[in-house]
Formats: structure tokens, C-alpha cells, sequence
């Protein structure tokens, strides 16, 4: 069975972290973060062509900032889509 954490204040967060600040035993090993590599896509000349339009049309100065936008929005916009139909499957599944 699951124990539930005590919720600490700031103020005791504070004061657990300045009493431990010295002691080496008291924190972990340090962790190491990696940037991703960036990933290039290649775009038919045709595509690319229309979609340095419209990055210029709404007035964005690099085309990679123009995609990187509508690429998260459609994936929100997918990912917002299939939660639905996942909600509705199991609603019909529980039936």
C-alpha cells in the first residue's frame, strides 16, 4: 500500500536544504542532462516553396520557428482527438 508524503511548506524546504547543503551523504549523485539532437526532415521543393509562404504570410522571420509552431499545433490537435476517441471506445466498451 501506497504511504502518502507529508505536503512541506517552502519555509521547510528552505531550512532542509540549507541544514543539508554541506553534507555530501545527504544528496544524490548529480544528474546529467543531454540536449537532443536536432532532426532534419527533407520537403518536396513544392511543399517547402508554399510553406515559405505562408511563414512569411504570418510574419515569421525563419521558416524552422513557422513549422515548429504548426507542427505543435497539430499535434496537439491530434493528440486532443485520439484522448477523445479513446474516452469514447472505453465508455462504449464498458457498456
Amino acid at each position: 500500500m501506497k504511504t502518502k508524503r507529508k505536503v512541506m511548506t517552502e519555509e521547510e524546504i528552505d531550512r532542509l536544504v540549507i541544514a543539508q547543503a554541506k553534507d555530501k551523504t545527504a544528496w544524490e549523485k548529480p544528474i546529467k542532462v543531454c540536449r537532443l539532437k536536432k532532426t532534419a526532415v527533407s520537403l518536396p521543393a513544392t511543399l517547402a516553396a508554399r510553406a515559405v509562404f505562408f511563414a512569411r504570410l504570418h510574419r515569421e522571420a525563419k521558416l524552422e520557428n513557422w513549422l515548429n509552431r504548426i507542427i505543435q499545433e497539430r499535434l496537439d490537435i491530434e493528440e486532443a482527438a485520439f484522448a477523445g476517441f479513446k474516452k469514447d471506445l472505453l465508455t462504449k466498451n464498458s457498456r
